[in-house]
């Protein structure tokens, strides 16, 4: 019998006192797929079918990029990248769900770090790089490619990938609506499909010069671009309560959507005497844009009339100013301090208009449909952690960030302002306990905050179609969560297990509440609930059931109560989520690697009813050819089922919308690593090397 070599890594699965990162280099669909396909193998992280992210069931989540703010992963367009951003560029995800005072606490939910591949040739190296090429279903294929190379104190890494995908949809809307006449309820439905091709460009040129043995400059620039075309038809069937069809019409449109960014940053690192003694200075600018179009044809069926063209624009851009000073040292017996000033400034632009008329080239703006609205938002931080052990067995961190946010929007066509100002302190604490050489017990508490995105605070009632209307809400206020979360960990070789209990208390938690308005049109804005308390256990284990059988499993479920104090429409509600997701890898030689994975995605409440989700089955297979060649092929949603659906259930009106996505998609490609084996450079924000004591 032919021997059965398995190979193991144990880092895999990395912890520190308050993160656990996890590697995508087993994840074959991370191989081909989009970063939407990647983060839904991640324990703690859901991603609905659109894009939306959450952690333990907050939406409410940063997501950086090795440490830093990503302007394109913030704001309206950031779910319609994670759909489209390559996730093969990416090596690892860590996730804090209780981040310590060194991070920023936007993001009552957590923080969610994005770890770039390696990008510097290993130690000795003088040159690296890969090449990875798929080609799947329907025209779809991505290539990437990245390199790197050192000339004496010069070090260049560029990455690059291009990414073609299909995007189909279709929705279902059954509404319930009061008729004008009788006060009854009264049917609708309207149905949409949509069709569209996706092209997304990533790019990143890197530079890196050491000034001395301990001095280090670093220039980074980076670019991306997301381009859809398709078409949206929309049929329209409205009856009154005695069942008599007295609206209807037919909507056939042209779709196009663009988002673009580009970056800089530019450090100085300086190492002092002693391991991890550093101080990183850096300067960091993004700006990008995002926009819709849609070119529509609308011919009324009831009553008749003639055909009516449309031409609806929403557009979106941003610029970002960020400063960062961080300071680390090393303090004796294991023991560190972290000392830090950022400084960061958003200025987000929003724009919507609506054209009509007779045909294509007599369209006119409609006054009430168009509106300009900026802001600007401006938030100082200071803060400060110290960690050391403070028994044989125990550790402690302390930390406290101490931040002041201005605020100031304008909604330039009404001439209306506001603004909010506030300076408010967030402390952290974590503690360790090492139980024996394989377990530890980990306890913390962080407070966090949301602040509501610039759009969500522009007052202005946005168009989607004609029977879904959209608008800020210039009165939200920040919400505001304290978490606890008690945790044990037992890591032994290749089997590592966790076990975590946490409670979420927020305060104004973010709600989107819908109204009837005239003519059954449903009206979403968002809102301020009076408070919503989560409590659940979150179980994460890896192991191997047979020697060539590996297993990644983990079942989050938690008791949520919202309370939904003077909201119309809305009451206070409770119920409990159950979302998992489990992958089988089986190795049955050193060159085949098969994966099979399950992701199941449990109700989520809202305030005026709930948004049911569902599961998701990939398939993945990689043939090792040679030491510097391996093929893989996916299939990606596997049953074709993917969707969600959202009910409102309200005294005033009932709403279900039934959401498809053609979510099934086969890939097959081959990967080429060329040169000596990379090595990352380390942020010293992050710890991207091995384990932590602990962990």
């Amino acid at each position: 019998m032919e021997d059965v070599v398995v190979t193991g890594r144990s880092t895999d699965v990395r912890t520190s006192i308050d993160s656990i990162s996890y590697s995508l280099a087993d994840d074959l669909q991370a191989a081909t797929g989009s970063l939407a396909d990647a983060l839904r193998n991640v324990p703690s992280v859901d991603v609905d079918p659109q894009g939306n992210v959450s952690l333990r069931g907050d939406g409410n989540v940063t997501i950086l990029i090795d440490g830093r703010p990503s302007g394109i992963l913030s704001g309206e367009g950031r779910a319609q990248a994670i759909q489209q951003m390559q996730a093969n560029q990416f090596s690892r995800v860590e996730v804090m769900t209780n981040p310590s005072a060194a991070y920023s606490p936007e993001g009552s939910g957590g923080v969610i770090n994005l770890i770039s591949r390696p990008n510097r040739p290993a130690a000795g190296g003088q040159r690296s790089g890969s090449v990875r090429a798929n080609v799947g279903d329907h025209g779809r294929w991505n290539v990437g490619v990245s390199g790197s190379q050192v000339r004496d104190k010069l070090t260049l890494s560029t990455d690059l990938g291009v990414r073609a995908d299909l995007i189909e949809q279709e929705v279902a809307r059954y509404r319930l609506r009061p008729d004008s006449g009788t006060g009854l309820f009264a049917p609708s439905v309207q149905t949409q499909a949509i069709s569209a091709r996706s092209t997304s460009l990533f790019g990143r040129l890197g530079a890196e010069y050491n000034l001395s043995d301990r001095t280090q400059a670093s220039l980074e620039v980076r670019g991306s671009n997301f381009d859809n075309e398709g078409s949206w038809s929309d049929e329209f069937e409205g009856r009154n309560a005695s069942g008599v069809v007295n609206s209807a019409y037919l909507r056939d449109s042209d779709v196009e959507q663009g988002a673009s960014q580009a970056g800089v940053t530019a450090q100085i690192l300086q190492r002092f005497d002693g391991e991890g003694h550093e101080w990183t200075n850096e300067v960091r600018f993004d700006e990008g844009e995002n926009g819709i179009r849609f070119a529509s044809e609308v011919n009324p069926v009831v009553p008749g009339g003639p055909t009516t063209y449309e031409t609806v624009d929403n557009g979106s851009s941003f610029g970002i100013i960020a400063l960062t000073s961080a300071y680390v040292r090393p303090m004796g017996e294991a023991a560190k301090l972290r000392l830090g000033y950022e400084l960061e400034i958003r200025t987000p632009e929003v724009s919507n208009s609506v054209s009509r008329g007779a045909s294509a080239a007599a369209q006119t703006p409609v006054a009430g449909l168009t509106n300009r609205f900026k802001a600007e938002q401006t938030v100082n931080a200071i803060y400060a952690t110290y960690e050391r052990p403070l028994t044989s067995k125990l550790s402690g961190q302390f930390g406290l960030r101490l931040e002041q946010a201005d605020i100031h929007t304008s909604q330039i066509t009404t001439g209306a302002t506001s603004s909010q100002d506030y300076f408010r302190a967030y402390p952290t604490f974590h503690l360790s306990y090492q139980l024996s050489d394989a377990q530890t017990l980990r306890g913390s508490y962080s407070r966090r905050i949301q602040r509501p995105q610039p759009a969500q605070l522009n007052p202005f009632v946005a168009y989607v179609d004609a029977q879904n209307l959209r608008s800020g809400n210039p009165d939200l206020e920040p919400q505001t969560t304290d978490a606890f979360e008690a945790l044990w960990q037992m890591r032994s070789g290749q089997t590592f297990y966790q076990a975590t209990a946490y409670y979420r208390d927020t305060q104004g938690a973010f709600t989107e509440v819908a109204t009837i308005i005239g003519g059954g049109v449903l009206l979403v804005r968002p809102e301020n609930l009076g408070a919503r308390r989560d409590i659940g256990l979150e179980i994460v284990a890896n192991g191997r059931l047979l020697p060539t059988l590996q297993y990644s499993a983990s079942v989050n479920a938690y008791r949520q109560k919202i309370e939904t104090i003077g909201l119309a429409g809305a009451e206070d509600r409770s119920g409990t989520q159950v979302s998992g997701r489990l992958n089988l890898n089986w190795v049955p030689n050193a060159k085949d690697f098969l994966q099979i994975g399950a992701i199941w995605n449990g109700d989520t409440l809202l305030a005026q009813g709930v948004r049911e989700s569902g599961s998701l089955l990939n398939l993945g297979y990689r043939r090792k050819l040679t030491d510097t060649l391996a093929l893989q092929l996916t299939v990606r949603d596997l049953l074709d089922d993917f969707g969600d659906v959202t009910v409102y259930d309200t005294p005033q009106f009932r709403d279900r919308t039934v959401r498809q996505f053609g979510g099934r998609a086969g890939y097959i490609g081959l990967t080429w690593s060329l040169g000596s084996g990379p090595r990352r450079q380390q942020d010293p924000q992050f710890d991207f090397g091995a384990s932590p004591a602990g962990g």
